[in-house]
């Protein structure tokens, strides 16, 4: 049989969604979903596969997720982490990498295992990229694929750093 294109294949996906009343109560709610997810597959004796982004969005769902490490015990022992992005070209100790920000805003406050935390290298000769990139898939697929894939949505409606226009 015939495939149709994508857009005909996916045309009826519906995907919950889900409106909050305030950007805190979201954040809870999605940090809530982050942590139940760690601990279920903590429990399962797996890793949990995390999609992180950077920017305004996330960081009270990260500020929740440190206060429930210290606060509650949420272990990131077996959390593996791969970045949506980061600047190139940018080395990771520039106060606008997301190295930093991420850092900054959880890695530096929970247990993480940092050879488990995968963050687009921004120091790479250009001609390395595309590999990098395709050895970055590979890893995520090499876990089963991402569990969650947490994302923002900017002042300019873009999703996940997909800028209008771009």
């Amino acid at each position: 049989m015939a495939r149709l294109n994508l857009l005909e294949e996916t045309r009826y996906e519906k995907l919950p969604v889900t409106v909050y009343p305030d950007q805190k109560t979201a954040s809870l709610a999605v940090a809530g979903r982050i942590a139940a997810l760690i601990r279920s597959k903590q429990a399962a004796g797996k890793p949990a596969v995390l999609g992180l982004a950077t920017g305004v969005t996330p960081v009270g769902v990260y500020a929740e997720l440190v206060r429930q490490h210290r606060e509650e015990g949420l272990s990131f022992a077996n959390v593996v982490t791969f970045n949506l992005d980061e600047y190139y070209p940018m080395k990771p100790d520039a106060v606008q990498s997301y190295v930093t920000f991420m850092n900054e805003n959880l890695f530096d406050h929970v247990d993480i295992d940092r050879a488990n935390v995968h963050i687009p290298d921004g120091t790479l000769e250009q001609d390395a990229v595309a590999a990098f990139c395709l050895n970055y898939e590979h890893q995520i697929e090499e876990l089963g694929g991402l569990d969650l894939q947490l994302l923002g949505i900017g002042r300019t409606g873009h999703i996940g750093f997909n800028e209008p226009g771009s």
